[in-house]
Order: structure tokens, then C-alpha cells, then sequence
């Protein structure tokens, strides 16, 4: 049998390659009529999107997408700008400007093809009228820092931003527009991946000021009056504007998962799938998983070993008031490795999609038997260390990283034991 750490980075190989833009885009585009196309988006794949359309697009293309610094490709025709992420900055703001400029002019019986993934909320951070960048910026480390889920932080973002909520779609007057969109987000609801901007809101202005109220995050009095009153409203579903406008979830974390499986199925080792929307704090998330994998290892139940556990979906950490660097997988990882305290035959990667766990190089990392030992022979204190957020650090002294770079892609978090 493989060893241990060469089968979970094989897997992880595995599950980012069957996300990859170049594999997964293609077959979509189907969907479009023939004939010239313009390609607008935002996202940690933007470019590789446009890229893969490019590539596969027999009609000329154009356009303007946006990506975050290190994540773009060269492309002939598609224009790529790179932006600040997560924190949003003055090229973001720029980057926003020029993405519903090219949007407006855009002719009227032009197809449009939108290239949608995680990471664009922070990449177009253009606010509304009533927010000051400064404001922007300040709510948004605020909705980083809270712990709150996804599909809180980007329900606020919606209704705060001028192209969240599908209104980069309504600022381009063409008919023909299609999103073709990367799912990052537990249970791939279209309208909370990068805040929805080409897909219409369920979502209401009240429920974004619940966001705010419950997790202290800070908001302009101009700005709480208006969601107060319901003035800054996202675009709805039913909108006739959008009654030409379609969407579709090219991949997500079970598309990375079934090619885990099947990899971990080729080396002769038995995957089972424990989920691919699994939400929570980080810690908490990975002192429960610890049980499950004990329990396997220890009384072939519920499953018989050798087998591997794979998940998916987005974890939160909530920082403390001096953070480290620890990100969501490497937080779950130490976690982990606490609970199991040396546990033998158990060892674990976690890792996110794009290459980047939150912030830093690592996009993860690996735990074996032997962390906690090889940890305090080096004088590292485990548990202080993911109690002040410096999980990325300890891993890093150990030389257990994940190291990929960007992947160009992001279907979120993947998790093998």
C-alpha cells in the first residue's frame, strides 16, 4: 500500500484537478449560442475560466475578468486585472469600476458570458452609496474575524455591495447572459458564491442587518438606516430584467470528492464520503471528527479499515484579539490531533482547493501519529498555539505544509483521515 502522506497528497491532487476550470468548463458550453462572445467575472479562477473559454470557444472572444493577485493567467483576448484578497483595495475598487463599465457597454444583442468563483465579494469591493471604502474594509476584517458562516458574512455583503446581489447583471443590457460559476459555498447556493452578482437574492435587507447586529459587525449609521428601511434591496427572484438570464454549477466540493473516491478506489483503499457541506467551527469540527476516526480505528466502526474519511464544505475560525496564523484547515487539523493524542494508524490532510488556507503560502496541511511528539521535542505547545491561531506556524516548524500555489480554482475545503 502507498504510505500514508502519499495517498492523502495523491488525493488532494485528485480532487483539485477534477475542479480545474480546463476540465470542468468546457462541457457547458454547450449552453451558449453560437457566435461571438464577451466574458465578464470575478473570482480566484476567473482567469483560468476565461482561459478555458478562450481555449475552447470557436467564435472571437473578449472581455474583462478579475482575479486576486497571483492568481492570473495570460490570455489573449479576455483582459485580466488582479485585485486584493480578502481584504478589498483600492485595485479592487478599480477592478469593480471597470468590470460594470465593460458590463454597460456592452451592445444590446451581445451573448455574455459570466465566469463566476469564490473570492469575488473581496475582489469587487465597490459599496454602495451611503459606505465609504474605509467602511467597506473595516466590515469586511470584522466578518472575517467573527466566525460567522458563509452564507452570513456573504448576505451582508450582498446588500452593502454595487455588484453583489445580481446587480452586475442588470448593469449589462444584453439578453443573452449566461453564469457559468464555480460553487465555493456549502449547499452551492448560486446566490451566496463570490455574493451573487449575476443571480437573483432571496435574501432580504432586514436579514442583513440581523447579520450585522448578531455578529457586532461595525456598519455607517447611513448604511443601517438604509437596510433598516429596505432601500439598498438586491435583485429578487421573478425579476423580469433577469427573465433571460441563466446559471449553472460547473463544480463543487462533491465533484472534488467522487475524484478523491475514485483515486483512493485505484490505490485499493475503501473511501466513504462524510459529507460535502459540512460547516462549523474549526476546532470544534475537528475534535468531533477525531471521535468518528477513533472509532474506526479502534472498533471497525462504523467502517472497516484501512479506509479514508473524505468531507467538504467551509469551517469558520473566530480570531482572538491578537491572531495568528492559522487557518480554517490547519486549525481543524490541530484540533484533530489534540483530540487523537497520537491515536496510531490515524493520519489526516486538510487543505484548501485554491491553494490558500485563509491567509499565507500553505493551502494546508498533514497530521500523523507522531505530530504532538515531533512538536514538543521542538519545545511547541500545541494547544496554546491553536489557542492563539498560530496552527499554520507550528505545522510549518514541523514541515507538514500543503504547499501548491494558486490552483486556479475553488471548490472550497477537502478533508481525507
Amino acid at each position: 500500500m502507498t504510505d500514508p502522506e502519499s495517498l492523502l497528497r495523491a488525493l488532494f491532487a485528485a480532487a483539485v484537478e477534477a475542479a480545474s476550470p480546463a476540465r470542468c468548463l468546457p462541457p457547458f458550453l454547450a449552453m451558449l449560442d453560437p457566435g461571438p462572445l464577451i466574458v465578464l467575472g470575478a473570482g480566484k479562477a476567473a482567469a483560468s475560466m476565461a482561459h478555458a473559454v478562450e481555449t475552447a470557444w470557436p467564435a472571437p472572444v473578449s472581455g474583462l475578468v478579475v482575479t486576486p493577485r497571483g492568481h492570473g493567467m495570460p490570455c489573449r483576448h479576455v483582459r485580466v486585472l488582479e485585485a486584493g484578497h480578502p481584504m478589498p483595495d483600492a485595485a479592487s475598487r478599480a477592478a469593480g469600476q471597470a468590470l460594470l463599465a465593460a458590463a454597460s457597454a456592452a451592445p444590446p444583442d451581445a451573448q455574455i458570458l459570466f465566469v463566476i468563483s469564490g473570492g469575488g465579494s473581496a475582489l469587487l469591493g465597490q459599496p454602495l452609496p451611503g459606505m465609504t471604502p474605509e467602511a467597506y474594509a473595516a466590515m469586511q476584517a470584522a466578518l472575517l474575524a467573527s466566525g460567522a458562516p458563509i452564507d452570513a458574512i456573504n448576505c451582508l455583503r450582498r446588500h452593502v455591495s454595487a455588484l453583489a446581489g445580481g446587480r452586475l447583471a442588470l448593469a449589462c443590457p444584453a439578453s443573452r447572459q449566461l453564469s457559468l460559476i464555480l460553487s465555493d459555498v456549502p449547499n452551492d447556493a448560486a446566490h451566496a458564491i463570490a455574493s451573487g452578482p449575476t443571480v437573483p437574492d432571496p435574501t432580504q435587507c432586514a436579514e442583513a442587518l440581523a447579520v450585522a447586529d448578531r455578529w457586532h459587525i461595525p456598519l455607517p449609521a447611513a448604511m443601517r438606516d438604509a437596510l433598516a428601511h429596505g432601500t439598498p434591496e438586491t435583485v429578487k427572484p421573478g425579476d423580469p430584467r433577469l427573465a433571460r438570464a441563466r446559471h449553472a454549477i460547473i463544480a463543487n466540493a462533491a465533484t472534488a470528492l467522487a475524484a478523491a473516491a475514485r483515486a483512493a478506489r485505484a490505490a485499493g483503499i475503501t473511501p466513504h464520503r462524510l459529507g460535502d457541506a459540512i460547516e462549523g467551527e474549526a476546532r470544534h469540527v475537528g475534535t468531533a471528527f477525531a471521535g468518528i476516526a477513533r472509532q474506526v480505528a479502534i472498533h471497525a466502526q462504523p467502517f472497516a479499515p484501512p479506509c479514508v474519511l473524505l468531507s467538504g464544505g467551509e469551517l469558520s475560525v473566530t480570531l482572538g484579539p491578537r491572531p495568528g496564523r492559522g487557518g480554517r484547515n490547519t486549525s481543524f487539523l490541530l484540533s484533530l490531533a489534540l483530540a487523537l493524542d497520537g491515536q496510531p494508524t490515524i493520519h489526516a490532510l486538510a487543505a484548501d482547493t485554491d491553494g490558500i488556507d485563509g491567509s499565507g503560502t500553505q493551502a494546508g496541511a498533514i497530521i500523523h501519529p507522531d505530530t504532538l511528539a515531533r512538536a514538543a521535542a521542538r519545545g511547541l505547545d500545541a494547544r496554546a498555539m491553536l489557542d492563539a491561531d498560530q496552527s499554520a506556524d507550528l505545522f510549518h516548524q514541523l514541515n507538514d505544509t500543503v504547499i501548491t500555489g494558486p490552483t486556479r480554482t475553488n471548490v472550497n475545503d477537502f478533508r481525507a483521515i
